[in-house]
C-alpha cells in the first residue's frame, strides 16, 4: 500500500479567517489587524483612543457621567472609547486632578495600541473573536465620533462628554474599587467602619 499525502489546504484569506474585519473596516472605517485563526484586533490612536479600567469601576463611571462614546467589555475590564489623542493627555490630567501619585488600575491606550474587537452588533461572540462584547456599540455612518469624550471647547463635538470629567470619574471609581477590594480582604473585625458623626 502506497501512503498518500493529502493535498495542501488553500490558505485562508485574512477576511475569511476574520469575518468581523469587513464590518469594522467598511462600515466604521477603523483599522484592523487580522491573522488566520486569531481574533480581530483594532488599532487605537487613529480614529479613537481607549480608557481601560475594571468593569465594576466602569459601570459606576457610566452611572455618574451618563452617555459617552462606544463602550466595550472584555472579561472583567471595561473599555471606554475617547477621542484620538486623548491617551497622551491622561497622565497630565491625572497629575492636574491630583491622582498622579495614586496607584490606579486605569490604563490609556493610544497610538500604536491594539485591542480585541468586540463582536459586531447582532453577532454572537465566538472563540475566534475573543470574549469582547459591546455595551454601547458604535453606529455606522460616523456619528459615533461626535459622542467621543474630548476636551471641552475643542472642535465641534456636539454633545460629547468632557474628557476631564470622564477621567476624574474614572480615577475616583478605580480608587474606590481598589479600596473596596483591599477592605474585603481583611478580617471582619478589621474592616473599615463608616465614620459616625455626633
Amino acid at each position: 500500500m502506497v501512503p498518500t499525502v493529502p493535498h495542501p489546504r488553500p490558505a485562508l484569506s485574512a477576511r475569511t479567517a476574520a469575518p468581523w474585519a469587513p464590518w469594522y473596516e467598511d462600515e466604521l472605517g477603523w483599522a484592523t489587524v487580522t491573522a488566520p485563526g486569531e481574533p480581530v484586533l483594532l488599532r487605537t490612536g487613529l480614529r479613537f483612543d481607549v480608557l481601560e479600567l475594571p468593569a465594576a469601576a466602569g459601570h459606576a463611571v457610566l452611572r455618574r457621567v451618563g452617555p459617552t462614546g462606544p463602550v466595550a467589555l472584555l472579561g472583567q475590564r471595561m473599555r471606554l472609547f475617547v477621542a484620538a489623542g486623548s491617551a497622551d493627555e491622561v497622565p497630565s490630567l491625572l497629575e492636574w486632578l491630583e491622582w498622579g501619585s495614586v496607584a490606579l488600575d486605569l490604563r490609556a491606550i493610544g497610538t500604536g495600541g491594539l485591542i480585541a474587537a468586540p463582536a459586531p452588533p447582532g453577532t454572537a461572540p465566538s472563540a475566534a473573536g475573543g470574549a469582547a462584547l459591546w455595551l454601547r456599540p458604535p453606529v455606522p455612518g460616523g456619528e459615533w465620533e461626535h459622542s467621543l469624550p474630548v476636551f471641552a471647547g475643542i472642535g465641534d463635538r456636539g454633545a460629547a462628554p468632557d474628557l476631564v470629567r470622564l477621567v476624574a470619574a474614572a480615577a475616583t471609581e478605580c480608587h474606590r474599587a481598589r479600596l473596596s477590594h483591599v477592605n474585603t480582604g481583611l478580617p471582619k473585625e478589621r474592616q473599615t467602619q463608616p465614620l459616625a458623626f455626633s
